[in-house]
């Protein structure tokens, strides 16, 4: 009843006001202006969502608002207003308290809490989750164990963990990735907060555990009336649940309003690229070409019956039995024809993954067989091959990584790494060297003088145009993409889509696109398998399984994507998927 008497106020629904706040970092050779001059209002009931590349500024501004900025960083300037701290009817500026101090210390997660992007680097490994959740209740709340274990569960039931009376006593790495997500979300939303601040909360997500995600806030925000500050840089999503936009730009708001004005009359020219970039992901790519032109009989890579099980790992001081082991890919077979991009797509441990390192033999699988056929017309099983015998392929079979930050080598120069599979396979000369890897610089975008640098000095994108230098070093026939794109900005995705594909075609090689984006995989791809627990349950091309899917599982991950068109929010009918084993 409050929510909706101050709602008919507006002037009483605000809950925090930024005034002129200005982030900087002062590394000591230059100063990094984060934020500058941000101006925002979040209001009670309502989603303010964040949107723009990384290095915009985004979560430097959550952290600001939260005095949470990590050093070098500190605020320079400006206000963040909280109205109504610990109840009360006055006006507290949380810029001017002590980052560590006791008042601003109380307000973090009793008036304002934060859901950060990666929960399991969140969360503490050596405690349970409930024992996470009861600290923050009696961190703010005078109660004592028994009640606060109580309200614990039941703020667990809010966000549909199952079994929550037994879940509250499991440790983060027990929960899916899904899980930990709503766990998270249980910490935030313990105290009854004004203001909720999600971190890119479903950036690492599957469309279908995204969408419960998104379907729990929005039901958790009427229930609560909290305001909400959503940072994301997928549109879709914005669309399906803003109300208000703020676009950022280089640490400054560029242009803000409702979501409609947004999306239908953008005024600058960074939010029209932006959404630009995302309408060009709802078609298929002009460099795509048609899997009819390829002949049917001219395989690289023939996958029969291939099945891959994981034992079980048990804890040495667990006393629960141990359990069978896990099947993480059963009986899957498909052909890849040269040439051919075919995407893989699937929710979290429907075994893509899995089946990428089988193939590659970075994982020896159970049974089955992989028969790769080369250029050359020679023929291998390669699951039948010991390990020391499949080397001699990874330079025809190559892997790009999905972490653009992990997979390269940070005391290896830019030209060490690239260089480096040259080497192995026996490019010596130094001339030779240096001018292959210019060549291989300059055809992902990247200048000679990036040789020279370390990967810290590059931006994500950039680092994964390094990765796919060093991929296609060696001209490979074959090459599987895990979540290539996934840490890339929206910005950023389409045009290094093409480059991979123009890639494709210059040098004839054929790709394994794996994703769970299902935008990616209609613009990139040729076919599409989709993954099921460890199973193919349909396989086409890939305009019939996005446009018309046949399997009730494959309807299901489509419903889930949000659609980048805040007119089609609420329109678009769920569907939930119910194997055979659930039911």
């Amino acid at each position: 009843m409050m929510f909706d008497a101050a709602m008919k106020n507006p002037a009483s629904d605000i809950v925090v006001d930024v005034k002129d706040l200005s982030t900087w970092f002062d590394t000591g050779k230059q100063v990094i202006k984060a934020v500058e001059g941000m101006n925002l209002t979040l209001r009670r009931g309502r989603t303010h969502c964040i949107v723009g590349e990384s290095g915009s500024g985004k979560s430097i501004t959550a952290r600001s608002i939260l005095n949470i900025v990590p050093k070098p960083g500190r605020i320079i300037k400006g206000q963040v207003l909280l109205h109504g701290a610990g109840g009360t009817g006055g006006i507290v500026d949380l810029a001017s308290l002590h980052p560590k101090g006791r008042q601003i210390r109380s307000i973090r997660g009793r008036d304002i809490s934060m859901i950060f992007q990666e929960p399991m680097s969140s969360l503490s490994p050596v405690h349970t989750i409930g024992q996470q959740i009861i600290e923050t209740i009696r961190l703010h709340r005078r109660v004592g164990k028994q009640e606060a274990r109580e309200r614990a569960i039941e703020v667990l039931a809010q966000v549909r963990i199952p079994r929550p009376e037994r879940s509250i006593d499991s440790y983060p790495f027990e929960f899916s990735g899904g899980m930990r997500q709503r766990a998270m979300t249980a910490m935030a939303l313990v105290c009854e907060p004004k203001l909720v601040i999600a971190d890119e909360p479903t950036t690492a997500l599957d469309v279908t555990t995204q969408a419960e995600i998104l379907d729990l806030m929005k039901s958790l925000q009427q229930r609560h009336g909290m305001a909400l500050m959503f940072i994301t840089h997928d549109m879709g999503v914005v669309a399906e649940i803003a109300d208000d936009v703020t676009v950022m730009y280089m640490g400054e708001v560029v242009e803000h309003g409702p979501v409609k004005d947004i999306f239908f009359a953008p005024k600058h020219p960074y939010t029209q690229r932006l959404l630009a970039s995302v309408r060009a992901l709802e078609k298929r790519s002009h460099r795509a070409g048609s899997a009819a032109k390829l002949r049917s009989d001219d395989a690289i890579l023939e996958v029969s019956s291939l099945s891959m099980s994981f034992s079980a790992r048990r804890s040495l001081f667990s006393r629960k039995p141990k359990e069978p082991p896990v099947k993480a890919l059963d009986d899957v077979s498909f052909t890849l024809k040269r040439g051919e991009v075919l995407g893989i797509v699937g929710e979290s441990g429907s075994g893509k993954t899995t089946l990428g390192r089988c193939i590659l033999r970075i994982l020896d699988p159970s049974s089955g067989s992989i028969r790769f056929t080369g250029r050359d017309g020679a023929v291998a099983d390669l699951a039948a091959l010991p390990r020391r015998a499949v080397k001699p392929y990874w330079g025809r079979m190559r892997m790009i990584f999905q972490d653009p930050f992990s997979s390269l080598n940070p005391r290896m120069t830019v030209f060490q790494v690239i260089a480096e599979p040259l080497l192995n396979h026996g490019m010596r000369d130094r001339r030779a060297l240096e001018t292959e890897v210019v060549s291989l610089l300059e055809r992902v975008g990247l200048t000679r003088d990036a040789m020279w640098r370390y990967p810290h000095a590059f931006s994500g994108g950039q680092r994964q145009r390094i990765g796919i230098a060093r991929t296609i070093a060696l001209k490979p026939e074959l090459i599987v993409a895990d979540e290539a794109t996934s840490a890339l900005d929206v910005s950023l995705r389409a045009h290094m889509l093409d480059l991979l594909l123009g890639l494709c075609r210059e040098f004839e090689m054929s790709f394994i696109f794996i994703s769970h984006d299902i935008g990616v995989i209609r613009y990139m791809c040729d076919r599409v398998a989709v993954m099921h627990r460890g199973r193919i349950v349909e396989i086409g091309d890939a305009d019939a399984i996005c446009d018309a899917p046949s399997h009730p599982y494959t309807r299901s991950l489509i419903s889930a994507i949000p659609k980048p068109d805040p007119n089609l929010r609420g329109k678009s009918q769920r569907i939930r998927y119910v194997s055979e084993v659930d039911g």
